[in-house]
């Protein structure tokens, strides 16, 4: 069945501004983490998605992790996207995060920059994706500086629109005041 979005979608939904990003969030975000993946059927993963875009929902929040198995919420993310949602992309804020464990090795989870940006490129593939309208450094690394964590994100790039953390603010912020802010 081929999907076309409701005409209405923007009706019912309230935007907030987000800080100084120029981006309009939906008071209601759909979080993809352990409804989405292996564990559930493509038709329902496809219901609850598209459902919830015909209902002004556009921010679509994802991770490296989200499944189960990892990765395997953006996998079916992207085959939704590529098949129904495709037309609909830039109404959309699609997100995703890394710092969860991914494989094995000292470079599979955390924050280096090195297992960051491999991240990045694997959620990319996996989404079918150029670039993410926001990608987040999903916990704070112990043994990384938080400087290494954000240096790459510092300017703007090809696949990251907007880069953010869920670092307690006042603690980002300390500890990147010379470096980024």
């Amino acid at each position: 069945m081929v999907y076309v979005a409701s005409e209405e979608r923007y009706e019912g939904m309230h935007y907030n501004r987000s800080g100084r990003s120029g981006l309009k969030l939906p008071a209601i975000s759909l979080g993809l983490w352990h409804n989405f993946g292996g564990i559930n059927t493509y038709e329902n993963g496809r219901e609850m998605i598209t459902r919830s875009f015909d209902l002004g929902i556009t921010h679509f929040d994802l991770a490296n992790n989200y499944g189960p198995p990892p990765g395997s919420a953006e996998e079916l993310f992207g085959k939704v996207l590529s098949r129904d949602l495709s037309a609909y992309r830039d109404e959309m804020i699609i997100s995703t995060k890394a710092g969860y464990y991914m494989w094995p090795g000292p470079y599979g989870d955390w924050g280096s920059r090195k297992y960051m940006l491999a991240s990045l490129d694997q959620s990319l593939k996996r989404l079918g994706l150029d670039y993410v309208d926001i990608f987040y450094s999903h916990r704070p690394d112990p043994e990384t500086p938080l400087e290494e964590t954000m240096e790459r994100w510092t300017m703007p790039s090809a696949q990251v629109r907007r880069f953010t953390s869920d670092y307690p603010t006042i603690q980002r912020n300390r500890r990147l005041r010379r470096s980024v802010f």
